[in-house]
């Protein structure tokens, strides 16, 4: 018999084991998807261009207007690209893909900030790339800029960045992001930054681009979608953009992959980024529950946890309890009816624990009330 993709042997699953839906009984830190429905304006947009008939193949990076509505959203950020340069894509991971496809081939190495969304690496995997995991500072999970240097190689081809970060709930500072510019522009290297989480964000400063530094915009690939600031996340909707030659090189990847998005959900996702009172709801929602998911495990006996600074996730220090990652995961599991998700599913997790809190206040101190009467029970 024929033999399969040699690299398919060495792509993992990431939290899949520890995602499946437990019983009703349980309380779930895992699911990174917001618990709003998607805003009525943009559902009742994708309705009507149903009526309209809008079924049929249109221009496979996306309609003019959509791509012109995504260039006019990535300007507040600092992000200037050309409109032509707008790909729209099935889910920002499918536009990462393709931003790694344009520009990574076998025998690349592609530096990671660890511990990383586990789908990087096994995206950077399928390329035939090698992923190369540089550990960040384990207090606040920021970039450890001189293990990016012991890191970097004649094979180093590009970084992956994610601020706001998941699983960290890190947010780059502007200095850390032109540092990594400068060290990208040292280096000659392929930036690809994930800036799905950007309105999610707690720190004064905001999210900040590579792209708005010198040397930035014609290295960096930006990617980012719909699912998480919109709720959005069964929509399948993402968006790339970078230099006008990496950008020739995902739209060839785009129509061999997929053609286009559907076709009626275009005008949704126009509207999407017109809507301004329905997503400061959501925002205004994660942002009190970040400060009650920080002071309730900040609480926990033998738990550490760095103040979160955007998107929906803390990831804890759990080695203060004797207990390794695992451990901790699946006895929360069984005794307090808490899933949780072990850092060591992530290369550099060791000794973490991921919580996502993209859930109810009430979840929350059910949660932490649960795990504290089990932590307690243990001494």
């Amino acid at each position: 018999m024929p033999e399969l993709n040699p690299n398919l042997e060495h792509v993992g699953t990431g939290f899949a084991a520890f995602l499946a839906p437990p019983g009703p009984e349980v309380v779930r830190f895992t699911v990174g998807q917001p618990d709003f429905d998607t805003p009525a304006p943009i559902v009742e947009e994708a309705k009507a261009a149903l009526d309209r008939g809008e079924t049929a193949y249109t221009r496979p990076q996306g309609t003019e207007s959509l791509c012109s509505a995504v260039k006019e959203h990535l300007m507040q950020f600092e992000i200037d690209v050309l409109s032509d340069d707008v790909v729209v894509a099935p889910g920002c991971k499918q536009a990462l893909l393709y931003g790694m496809l344009a520009v990574m081939a076998p025998g690349d190495e592609v530096l990671l900030l660890s511990p990383a969304w586990p789908s990087y690496d096994g995206m950077v995997r399928l390329t035939g790339a090698t992923p190369v995991h540089v550990p960040v500072r384990r207090e606040d999970y920021h970039p450890d800029f001189q293990a990016l240097e012991q890191h970097v190689n004649a094979n180093t081809k590009a970084i992956i960045i994610n601020s706001p970060n998941n699983p960290t709930g890190a947010v780059y500072t502007r200095e850390e992001t032109q540092a990594i510019v400068d060290f990208a522009v040292k280096h000659d290297l392929w930036i690809l930054d994930d800036m799905i989480y950007s309105t999610l964000v707690w720190t004064e400063e905001g999210y900040t681009s590579p792209c708005a530094f010198e040397g930035g915009a014609e290295r960096t690939i930006t990617i980012g979608g719909w699912s998480k600031g919109w709720a959005m996340t069964g929509w399948r909707l993402g968006w790339v953009t970078g230099p006008t030659n990496v950008m020739d090189g995902v739209k060839k990847v785009n129509v061999s992959a997929a053609t286009h998005v559907p076709t009626f959900l275009m005008p949704a996702a126009e509207k999407a980024l017109s809507l301004r009172e329905e997503i400061d709801v959501m925002r205004d929602a994660f942002a009190e529950r970040r400060l009650a998911v920080h002071a309730g495990f900040s609480s926990l006996p033998g738990i550490v946890v760095p103040q979160p600074e955007g998107a929906f996730y803390i990831l804890c220090d759990i080695t203060g309890t004797g207990m390794t990652d695992m451990e901790f995961a699946t006895e929360a599991l069984e005794k307090a009816k808490v899933q949780l998700i072990p850092g060591s599913l992530m290369k550099g997790g060791e000794g973490l624990i991921r919580i996502s809190y993209a859930t109810s206040l009430e979840n929350i101190h059910e949660g932490v009330r649960r795990l504290r009467t089990w932590l307690e029970s243990r001494a």
